[in-house]
Formats: structure tokens, sequence, C-alpha cells
């Protein structure tokens, strides 16, 4: 068994001046204080890519850096699902025996460290370089026409999309890190800018500049944390012209695999930390995953279901939608608040503890997916 013994997630948002490497140096040196370990005692790092300083070696380069000599290290690029796939690595990593404590650390100044025609075009590259790029999509188009389908397909509205939105923003506000915390109405998610429709720019995550870190180690006595039960990849398809369908993509088998693996039922999960680039995509997983009905996730959220002090709070710290995104480390800011969910260190944002929780990661359109399922140690 594994355990992640320290979480830390920088501020997201606006960091002039600073590089990928500051702002996992930033993490990684939180991360280790947080659970008690030197960086001689880290034999392991795996590390995620970074749009702004894309070396084909930054795992050694980031070790050499912060001045770490491991005995594995290793890069990974599986786009928004890269976060969870690294603790997903970790976790077999030190259950295998091949290290023992290892660092898991993003970070990218995607705000400030590129302009927007680099970020859009960078992103650009996820569709088919035959089939789709020279047609001239982005990130945003794809989510596009996977919202338009969502909509016809289930009979939910924009609105109810919006309430994912507002959900998140009223979490944001609770978190001194987040990059917006300014609370908004379904009604100001409506009216915001255009951007892909029926997606406007609320229904939108930020590009964010941050930085996220896990130390994840063997299971000892000596030493609290949360324990990782169960983890699962799958992997439907990379381009949107490849997919069988935009309006279904058998996510839940994903879920329900690391489920398995953690011997735990969707009925003991309590808290959910479910990846949010855009409200449909935070939708479409909700669902799929069976945490709530085909159709319904905004309905939930309107109702309060997904609130702090609902059935099954949601992305406590505001998600990627108000949180932020830089890439990498966004999805990790859900495993980090997470993890101080579970350790009774969320401050004024502590919910009743939980004692299992389910998160999960999309990378491309909806096209590589992680679930890891986390409890708590007694």
């Amino acid at each position: 068994m594994s355990l992640v013994t320290g979480a830390h997630a920088t501020r997201f948002g606006r960091h002039e001046g600073r590089t990928t490497l500051d702002l996992m140096s930033e993490a990684a040196t939180a991360a280790l204080a947080d659970a008690g370990s030197g960086r001689k005692e880290i034999d392991g790092l795996v590390c995620g890519y970074s749009t702004t300083q894309p070396h084909l070696m930054l795992a050694t380069v980031f070790a050499e850096h912060f001045g770490l000599k491991p005995s594995y290290a290793h890069t990974i690029q599986m786009g928004g699902a890269t976060g969870l796939g690294m603790v997903m690595l970790a976790h077999r990593l030190v259950e295998s025996g091949a290290a023992r404590r290892i660092l898991v650390v993003a970070g990218e100044n995607r705000l400030t460290g590129q302009s927007r025609d680099s970020a859009i075009q960078t992103l650009a590259q996820v569709g088919h370089p035959v089939y789709e790029v020279p047609l001239g999509p982005t990130i945003p188009a794809y989510y596009g026409l996977v919202a338009s389908r969502y909509l016809h397909e289930t009979g939910a509205t924009e609105a109810d999309c919006a309430e994912l939105a507002v959900l998140m923003r009223a979490n944001a506000a609770r978190h001194p890190g987040s990059h917006i915390r300014e609370p908004v109405s379904v009604d100001q998610v409506l009216a915001s800018k255009p951007i892909a429709a029926p997606l406007k720019l609320m229904d939108c995550c930020p590009v964010s500049d941050g930085g996220a870190a896990f130390v994840v180690e063997r299971e000892d006595r000596g030493r609290d944390g949360v324990r990782i039960r169960g983890v699962a990849q799958m992997h439907p398809h990379q381009h949107v012209s490849a997919a069988t369908s935009l309006g279904h993509f058998g996510i839940g088998d994903c879920g329900r695999r690391a489920l398995d693996e953690a011997g735990l039922s969707l009925a003991e999960i309590d808290y959910a930390g479910i990846y949010d680039s855009f409200t449909v995509t935070l939708a479409i997983l909700l669902e799929e995953l069976g945490l709530a009905p085909r159709g319904q996730a905004g309905r939930l959220a309107r109702e309060g279901h997904f609130a702090p002090d609902g059935p099954m709070p949601l992305n406590t710290h505001g998600g990627l939608l108000a949180y932020g995104h830089c890439g990498v480390a966004g999805a990790m800011a859900h495993l980090a608040e997470t993890f101080r969910q579970m350790t009774g260190r969320a401050g004024e944002r502590q919910i009743a503890r939980p004692r299992a929780a389910l998160l999960h990661a999309d990378g491309g359109v909806l096209s590589s997916h992680v679930s890891v399922v986390l409890e708590g140690r007694a």
C-alpha cells in the first residue's frame, strides 16, 4: 500500500518573472516539508511536462535544479490526465519496490510565459494533424462540439451547465490561492463572452501560472497520510474524428475499475475531485462516473448536492474553473485539496472529514482518463 504523505499547490494566477522550474521548486519544497521529508530521502521523481519549458528530459533537469539524485526519474505526457497519471505511476512504483519515497511534481508559467497565440497553437496540436488541425479548431472548439451533443442528447440546458461554474466560483472564494475568487450568478455565466458555442467565457477555465507536488511513499507506521487504494486508466480514442461517440465515452468503466481495486463501492465515496476544464467536461464526468444521473449534474448542483455541506462535496478549492489551470498542476490541485480535506487541514473550507474520495482527470478531448480512489487513515 502507498500513502500520500505530503501535498502542496501554489497560489494559481499570475506569477510575473517566474519560470516552470521556479514554480515546481516552490511546490516541491512545500510538499516535502508537509511530508516531513528531506531531499536526500527522495529516491524517485515523477514530473509532468511543461509547454513553456518543453525539455525532452524535464525530470532530470528538475532533479539537477532542485538538488535531487533519484534512482528513478520519469516525465509523463497525458494532457490533462497527467497529474493523476503521475500519482498512479508513483503508486505502482512504490508497490513494486522500484522506489520507496517519490516526489511527484509539475508546474508551469502558462499565463505569463507564453503569448496567447502560442498557447492556442500549442494546445491545438491535440487535434489530428491531417483531418483536424488544418481546419483550425482550438480546444474550446472541440469541447463546443461535445457540449452541443451533450445538450442535444440529454435535454440539459446551458443554464444547467452554468450552475457548475457558479459552484466552482463559490468554492474558490473560500480559498486564498485561487485564481478567480469573485462569485457569479447563472445569468452572468450565460451573458459572458461567447467562446465556442454553446460555451461562454465562464464555462471555460482560466489560464494560470502555478505548481503542485506530492510525496508518495510506502505505508509506514511512523508516517501519517492518505492511502492510495485504487487506480485505473482508459484511453478510448485520441482524436475527435476517431471517437465512436461525442455523447458517451464509457468513462464509468475507469472509475469502476479503480473502485474495484480499492474494494469500495461508489456509495462509500463521500468526496469527489473531478476534472473541470469546461463546465461540460465536469457534467459529463460526474454523470458517466455515476455521481449524477444522465443530464442532471447541473440540477444537482443547483439543489446543493455538490456543495461543501451537501451529500457529495465537489472540488472544494474551486477546481480548474476557478482555482485555475496551469497545465499538469491543474488537476494536481484537485488532489492537493482532497489531501487537505482528508487530513482535516482545509481551514475555513474544511468539511466533515471525508473517509474515501474519488478523483478523475481527463486529457485531450475526453480521450485519456485516470481514476484514483483515496482513503483516509483512521
